[in-house]
């Protein structure tokens, strides 16, 4: 637990600012609603059982993840585009603005390299590929959202870090400048300047990279730019949050939300495909891009079982959904359906 890829918990002013959330009681952050770490009947015993022995043969692809390489580098500085990494990281370059989500580029989600590996193919980009960053977004600590290998490659190439209360005790631990990083509650204003505004809104969720949960704040965004409104969602189970973002915050031209790493078991903390459409209908959503999938097995479904539930139920419902390869350039400008690429696949 000493080495540094673990991080700190908050302490001193950082503690002293949390101690005044209203989002914080009884020692952690809270969620809006009840959650329940499991649902109710589930226990840990039969959690870790289920993890051993009834995993979908298919939970891990058997063959290597397509993927395409955008040269980030080459990109038109007047263009506005997204690529996807897999799961929950993804590149926004929007009116002039070069922004990077929850990046994991080490091949694993964990503190040890040998467990939670990446699928073959699906880490076709580094740190390396990447010009320098404006804005690096963080939507909570869990090691599929911040990992230590990647951020500290990015350390000289990020202009200033957003995220949640008590997750700059990581970075001040792990030696950041700390005049670049804005740790915020949620339902806050960020005026980035140069028409770009950043409203913190509500998870349902937790944190933690340790033994002790939830001692920093998971977070989503609405992302207001010059030209587009766009929510990143980080992780959430389903709640009446999103409808309240969506009066409040909608209509939105592209929302990104989790579609993977779900179960029954624990449904509070993770959408299901469909609750996952249902949650871009609240949020007022012009279209769709599911995330948190095609990179990394947290659970016991198929890996192409998210992405394949939540086609249809967006069929059913008449919502227009993104679904690009790993690493192709996603106009903004001009969203359109992609090929289903993973069709076929084993």
């Amino acid at each position: 637990m000493q080495k540094a890829t673990f991080g700190k918990t908050p302490t001193g002013k950082r503690l002293e600012r949390i101690l005044q959330s209203p989002n914080y009681r009884d020692g952690k952050f809270q969620n809006l609603s009840h959650t329940p770490d499991l649902t109710e009947g589930a226990t840990y015993y039969k959690v870790t059982k289920d993890f051993f022995f009834k995993k979908d043969k298919r939970n891990i692809p058997a063959t290597t993840i397509p993927s395409q390489k955008t040269d980030l580098h080459a990109l038109p500085a007047d263009s506005n585009v997204l690529v996807w990494f897999g799961h929950s990281s993804y590149y926004i370059q929007v009116d002039g603005k070069r922004i990077l989500i929850d990046p994991v580029f080490s091949g694993s989600a964990s503190p040890v390299s040998f467990t939670t590996k990446s699928f073959k193919g699906s880490d076709v980009y580094t740190v390396d590929d990447f010009p320098f960053i404006d804005y690096l977004f963080i939507t909570h600590d869990h090691y599929d959202h911040l990992d230590y290998e990647t951020v500290m490659q990015l350390k000289q190439k990020v202009g200033r870090i957003i995220t949640g209360l008590g997750v700059g005790a990581h970075f001040e631990h792990w030696g950041f400048d700390m005049s670049k990083i804005s740790e915020h509650d949620w339902n806050e204003t960020v005026s980035l300047g140069d028409g770009f505004t950043v409203h913190t809104t509500p998870a349902r969720h937790f944190s933690g990279r340790g033994f002790k949960r939830n001692q920093s704040l998971w977070m989503s965004y609405v992302l207001q730019t010059p030209s587009k409104k766009l929510f990143l969602g980080g992780d959430s189970g389903y709640d009446t949050h999103f409808k309240t973002i969506g009066n409040q915050h909608g209509p939105f031209d592209l929302v990104l939300l989790e579609c993977g790493q779900y179960n029954e078991y624990w449904k509070y903390i993770h959408m299901m495909p469909e609750q996952t459409v249902q949650a871009a209908i609240d949020l007022q959503a012009a279209h769709l891009m599911p995330v948190h999938w095609s990179k990394f097995s947290l659970s016991l479904h198929a890996w192409d079982e998210p992405i394949s539930r939540a086609i249809a139920a967006g069929q059913q419902q008449n919502i227009q959904m993104i679904t690009p390869m790993i690493g192709q350039a996603v106009n903004l400008n001009s969203l359109n359906n992609h090929p289903h690429w993973w069709k076929g696949l084993d």
